[in-house]
């Protein structure tokens, strides 16, 4: 079985906490595109993690967990991520984490320059996390960067990476005015950073075609949702990486394979880190209300998130680029509070009502939310483990976002626990 776990929003979705519950039933999980600009929160019997570039089967001991070619390695975010993981218990072995040779290496220069231009940016920045990720798929493209592989040839890194480094203080140095990188710098910190994972490093290709040969089980594990898509997201205000499902076997590694099912993350109210359009966002107390009750503080960021009710147009759209078998519904319980619940029906535009999202980023910061109210439940449900538990009005919740986006949900999460999910089907 090859599953995808992706988001249809705007991140932030769960992803994280459903990987944790899900992998239970898999052999491998696979990050296969972004950074550590993700924020993949897991609360389980061992604890609460936070995982920025570790695929979330790595809180479990029998579980391999693979970074592919698609994604950015900050190797020193790694290098501490690993430290805290192995403090709390957790052992990150070779071959419990294995690293793609064909993945980038994101370097201290990329996240200089991610800060240097948001600065630049000023009040039209695109609300980058400064670490680094646009430059280094930026770089990628040009065909300048380090591979993970060449760590594996150090005796002929050092004239390589001179070269790069010369181009990019054309930019550094000339071009923003900043001091230039210096290469016995990157050299010492590749020689800390680097070093330490060299026996982690392999054909991640050959690896994973040798599972699906053997019949394992392979979970995709996305970053961000599809609205930050860099091709179908809400452009320029997304990432740098493709966070679609359908890019899943690619950015792994094997783009000989076929997804046989995408699950798509959606919450039960919508959220928004960062800059951009959100349509459905609510401001004032009723905003606040919903901020507090479901935590909404970036993981990757701490950055408080923008909130707002459930996005019928945005999840609608989401769920079909994510190419959905099916939905799991996070933070249902989080709208325990309310007598009534916002729900976002539709967008207005120029004086009509629009039901498709639009894919100008003028038309959408013209849009603006067509909102109606749904009964609210107004009890605590995170207690319930079988559809019966829920009251009428969560359940009609539930089949109302069916509905509306036109796709079955078969989990449903009540809490931040592994166990407070219900299965509906």
């Amino acid at each position: 079985m090859l599953t995808s776990i992706v988001g249809t929003n705007w991140g932030d979705e769960g992803k994280g906490r459903m990987v944790d519950l899900l992998s239970e039933d898999y052999d491998v999980v696979v990050r296969y595109q972004g950074g550590n600009n993700a924020g993949h929160t897991v609360v389980n019997d061992r604890g609460k993690f936070v995982m920025n570039l570790m695929p979330s089967g790595i809180l479990r001991d029998d579980t391999a967990n693979v970074l592919g070619p698609g994604i950015v390695i900050d190797l020193e975010h790694l290098y501490g991520e690993a430290a805290r993981l192995r403090e709390a218990g957790i052992e990150i072995a070779p071959g419990h984490l294995i690293l793609s040779d064909r993945a980038t290496i994101c370097l201290p220069y990329h996240k200089l320059l991610d800060g240097l231009e948001e600065d630049r940016l000023g009040d039209k920045k695109f609300g980058s996390t400064r670490r680094g990720i646009s430059p280094v798929y930026a770089d990628k493209y040009m065909k300048k960067t380090l591979r993970m592989g060449d760590l594996l040839h150090w005796d002929s890194l050092r004239e390589r990476l001179a070269g790069i480094i010369e181009w990019k203080n054309l930019t550094v140095e000339k071009g923003y005015g900043h001091a230039p990188v210096l290469l016995d710098e990157i050299m010492a910190w590749l020689e800390r950073y680097g070093k330490p994972f060299l026996p982690y490093i392999c054909d991640t290709t050959a690896y994973l075609s040798d599972a699906i040969d053997d019949g394992k089980s392979i979970i995709f594990e996305a970053q961000l949702g599809a609205l930050r898509d860099i091709d179908f997201g809400i452009y320029p205000y997304t990432s740098a990486s493709t966070t679609l499902a359908a890019y899943a076997p690619i950015g792994a590694g094997i783009p000989f394979a076929k997804l046989d099912e995408s699950i798509g993350i959606m919450k039960a109210y919508s959220s928004c880190v960062g800059e951009g359009p959100f349509t459905c966002e609510l401001f004032g107390p009723e905003a606040e209300a919903l901020r507090e009750a479901g935590g909404e503080y970036g993981a990757a960021t701490g950055r408080p998130r923008r909130v707002g009710g459930f996005d019928v147009v945005a999840s609608r759209y989401g769920a079909r680029m994510q190419g959905c078998s099916y939905i799991a519904l996070t933070k249902l319980d989080v709208l325990g509070y309310m007598e009534k619940i916002p729900v976002c029906v539709a967008y207005e535009l120029g004086g009509r009502r629009i039901d498709s999202f639009p894919a100008e980023i003028d038309d959408l910061e013209a849009a603006k939310p067509v909102y109606e109210y749904l009964p609210g439940f107004a009890c605590d449900i995170g207690a319930c483990r079988r559809p019966e538990d829920l009251p009428p009005a969560a359940l009609d919740y539930i089949r109302y976002i069916e509905k509306a986006v036109g796709c079955p949900i078969k989990y449903v999460s009540v809490g931040a626990e592994r166990e407070a999910c219900i299965t509906m089907f």
